[in-house]
């Protein structure tokens, strides 16, 4: 078995809709992959305020007469151990994009990656046996790019057993691959299978 080269032509026969010319979709990227880091943040950043730390509310010395500056409580921001200023409080950091924008950028990327030569398409991939060795064998023999995106309808329990040590290779669901996965392998290879799936996402 080996990988087929996937041009813009093919992707036209799968009716994969593409957009593989001009900034079209450009900005659309940009949204989508800020939109997939920042939803991937947890937040929990948290900061204590002066009221909130620990420490008596005593005033530490008379208001006159010691020479020193005035001060309340030792729970004060510019005091070791007091509290902090406009500091960090845990919060939500997820933006929304609308599903036209999803769809744009997804035809973009794909457009983009097959416009450089970085698709190729095989009739079908499995490793029986579940062993990490065989997925490297066999991936391996259809490409010797540093990184692999294998993209298919489904894959079976044995597949992913022997590729979740693989760290260079991952193995994804036409239904569920991403564009910033789409962007970020050297090499994307799809299993015939997963291109209905694949012309139905990027249908306009």
């Amino acid at each position: 078995m080996s990988a087929k080269a996937f041009t813009s032509k093919e992707a036209s026969s799968a009716n994969i809709t593409i957009i593989d010319e001009g900034d079209k979709g450009n900005q659309a990227i940009h949204d989508l992959v800020v939109a997939y880091r920042a939803n991937r943040r947890t937040g929990s950043a948290n900061t204590k305020t002066r009221g909130e730390v620990s420490g008596t509310k005593k005033k530490m010395y008379k208001q006159k007469g010691t020479g020193n500056a005035r001060h309340g409580a030792k729970t004060a921001p510019i005091f070791v151990g007091g509290g902090v200023v406009f500091g960090p409080k845990p919060r939500d950091y997820s933006k929304k994009v609308n599903k036209k924008t999803r769809k744009l950028a997804f035809q973009r990327a794909l457009g983009a990656r097959i416009a450089e030569g970085s698709v190729a398409s095989i009739p079908s991939f499995a490793v029986a046996d579940g062993k990490t060795k065989s997925f490297v064998k066999e991936l391996s023999a259809l490409t010797d790019s540093p990184r692999v995106l294998v993209v298919a309808k489904a894959f079976d329990e044995q597949t992913y057993l022997a590729a979740r040590n693989v760290q260079w290779a991952q193995l994804q669901t036409a239904l569920e691959v991403n564009v910033e996965q789409i962007l970020h392998f050297d090499q994307i290879l799809f299993v015939e299978d997963s291109l209905e799936t694949l012309a139905q996402r990027s249908a306009s």
